[in-house]
C-alpha cells in the first residue's frame, strides 16, 4: 500500500515506563486487558502494511502521574528523550508530541522549552485530566499562555476520570475516555481556553468523544450568567475550530456529528495503535473509505490536513 497518511494518535512505550508503571495500571484501561507489546520495529511493520508513512507518537493513558512529583519530572524526561530517538533513528517515519509532568506548572514550563526548542518536537500531548484538574482549571492557565505564544499543536489524549468508578468491569477506554474527553473540551471552553488562545492547534481523540453529538446541549450553558463571556465566539464556531481525529471513529455514525460541527479540513487520520490493535488501523482505513468523502477530503484527513498544522512533517 502506497504510504502516505500521517497518523496522529500513535502511542509508544518504552521501556522504563512500562516498568515504572506496571500493567496493572496500563492493562485495565483498555479492551485487550494487559499492556500491548510494542517496539519502533513493530510499529513501522504495521504503518507499512497500511500505507502509514509518518507517525506522529505520544504517552497514552495513564500516562506519568501518580503521586510524586519528582518520579513525573523523571519519567517525562525519558520518555520525550526516547520518543525523540526513536525519531532520529527512523527518519521521516515518527514525530512525537512531547509530555509534560503535569500537574506540576513550573516543570511543566521548563518540559515545554526543553521539547520544542532542543528535542523539536511536533507538539504536546496531554492528558484529558490530571487528578481532579481539567485543562481549564485556573492552575494550568500559564501552560496554555505558553503554548499560545508558540502557537503549537496541542494533542488530548483521554485518560480514566478521578471522579469515576461506576461500571468498574467496563474498561474506561469504552465509555470514560469519550467522556473524559468531552470534559475536557468543556473546560477549555468555560474556562475561557478556548477563546484566549487562538494561536494553538488543539486535537482531540476520537472524533471528539461525545462532545460533537452534545454540541448543541453544551451551547446551552452560553446563555447561563456567569459562562457567556467566557465563549465571546460561540461554543459552536470554537466547537469548529478544534481538530479531530479518526482513530476507533471511522464510521458513518461517529462522522454523521462531527461533521455537523467542523469541516473535513479539521480531520486528521489517527489509528490508536498498538493500544488499538493493527486490526483497528486497517479497520480505520477501510471505514474513511466507505464515507463517501471526495478524493480532496480525504487526502486531507489521510495527509494534508496534518501537514497544513505541522508542515515540517512534509521533509
Amino acid at each position: 500500500m502506497t504510504a502516505h497518511r500521517i497518523d496522529v494518535h500513535h502511542h509508544i512505550l518504552p521501556p522504563d515506563y512500562v516498568a515504572v508503571v506496571g500493567d496493572d495500571r496500563i492493562g485495565p484501561l483498555i479492551l485487550a486487558g494487559k499492556t500491548p507489546d510494542w517496539t519502533p520495529q513493530m510499529s513501522i511493520e504495521a504503518m507499512d502494511r497500511n500505507g502509514i508513512a509518518t507517525a506522529i507518537t505520544s504517552i497514552s493513558a495513564p500516562g506519568l502521574w501518580f503521586g510524586d512529583i519528582q518520579a513525573t519530572i523523571t519519567l517525562t524526561r525519558h520518555c520525550n528523550e526516547y520518543a525523540a530517538q526513536v525519531c532520529q533513528q527512523h527518519p521521516g517515519r515518527f514525530g512525537m508530541f512531547a509530555s509534560l509532568p503535569l500537574p506540576d506548572v513550573d516543570a511543566s514550563l521548563k518540559e515545554i522549552a526543553y521539547a520544542l526548542d532542543v528535542l523539536k518536537a511536533d507538539g504536546i500531548g496531554l492528558l484529558t485530566s490530571y487528578g481532579d484538574k481539567y485543562p481549564g482549571d485556573p492552575a494550568f492557565s500559564s501552560i496554555f499562555e505558553e503554548l499560545n505564544r508558540r502557537k503549537a499543536v496541542v494533542y488530548f489524549h483521554p485518560t480514566a476520570a478521578q471522579c469515576c468508578t461506576c461500571l468498574p468491569l467496563i474498561p474506561a477506554a469504552t465509555l470514560e475516555f469519550p467522556f473524559d474527553t468531552t470534559r475536557a473540551i468543556v473546560s477549555l471552553l468555560f474556562s475561557g481556553t478556548l477563546a484566549n488562545c487562538p494561536d494553538i492547534k488543539f486535537i482531540f481523540s476520537h472524533a471528539g468523544g461525545t462532545a460533537p453529538f452534545l454540541g448543541e446541549r453544551i451551547g446551552r450553558l452560553a446563555n447561563r450568567p456567569g459562562f457567556k463571556e467566557k465563549v465571546p465566539n460561540g461554543v459552536l464556531p470554537e466547537l469548529g475550530r478544534l481538530y479531530y481525529d479518526t482513530a476507533l471513529s471511522a464510521n458513518e455514525i461517529a462522522f454523521a456529528s462531527l461533521l455537523k460541527v467542523t469541516s473535513e479540513k479539521n480531520v486528521l487520520f489517527g489509528s490508536d495503535y498498538p493500544f488499538a490493535p493493527e486490526a483497528a488501523m486497517s479497520s480505520t482505513v477501510a471505514g474513511l473509505q466507505k464515507l463517501n468523502l471526495s478524493a480532496d477530503a480525504l487526502q486531507g484527513i489521510e495527509r494534508n490536513n496534518a501537514l497544513r498544522i505541522m508542515p515540517s512533517l512534509a521533509s
